[in-house]
């Protein structure tokens, strides 16, 4: 499950107001630059759009995260999106719902994926979600929890395995993700990291080829003989 750990700049505050001035004391300007340019959003009637309880990726159902647990963001305009980090809850998909709506768990994933194949998201895509226990790699990516026991094979099912590869598919796709074990990784694989998830039972042969069939499949679309008989 996702980090314990909390993300290390929870709140932007009186920091982001002045850090031009306080990048410019230190001689570090050129930081500064980077850091208001990304938060150059946050200026009343610039930030884009929200709606609540919407979603991004059209099979889920919402359900929304603590505040506590992630950090609003503009992505990929102020961090660009290139990993998707897979995890796995350790515990039952009503538990990984539970505790991330909990503020003092101070970890969440953007979605959970059930072993029926239910996908329910609870962080927006534009955020960043504390999840994988790496600043960096939280601004970064998109995380993914899975419903079962890092120990136990019979967690991950076909239904799961499908669901999870379509999902991931489009992540890839609207950030131009490479499918590829770089940049579809595994919490464990997250630098700085305890944990093991989502282990040694998890199939990689198996999902990584099921998210390029998925890309594949989304990108060309329905076959003319399906349109025709819609």
């Amino acid at each position: 499950m996702g980090a314990r750990k909390k993300d290390s700049d929870r709140r932007i505050g009186r920091r982001a107001l002045l850090i031009g001035t306080a990048a410019a004391a230190v001689g570090t300007a050129a930081l500064a630059r980077d850091e208001l340019g990304r938060l150059w959003w946050r200026v009343p009637g610039v930030e884009k759009p929200r709606k609540e309880g919407e979603v991004d990726y059209a099979g889920a159902h919402w359900v929304a995260a603590s505040a506590a647990n992630w950090r609003r963001a503009d992505r990929p305009d102020d961090y660009g999106i290139d990993k998707v980090v897979v995890h796995v809850t350790q515990g039952s998909f009503d538990s990984a719902v539970k505790v991330f709506q909990d503020p003092a768990h101070g970890a969440a994933s953007h979605y959970v994926v059930r072993k029926d194949g239910h996908v329910t998201q609870m962080i927006r895509e534009l955020d960043v979600a504390y999840h994988a226990g790496n600043r960096t790699y939280n601004e970064h990516s998109v995380g993914i929890e899975h419903e079962g026991f890092v120990d136990d094979p019979s967690s991950f099912t076909d239904a799961m395995y499908e669901a999870s590869a379509r999902l991931t598919a489009g992540i890839c796709a609207r950030y131009g993700i490479p499918v590829d074990r770089e940049h579809i990784i595994g919490h464990v694989e997250v630098p700085g990291t305890d944990h093991t998830d989502p282990g040694p039972h998890w199939d990689w042969d198996r999902y990584i080829p099921l998210v390029r069939r998925a890309r594949t499949a989304a990108t060309r679309g329905p076959s003319p003989s399906a349109s025709a008989s819609a």
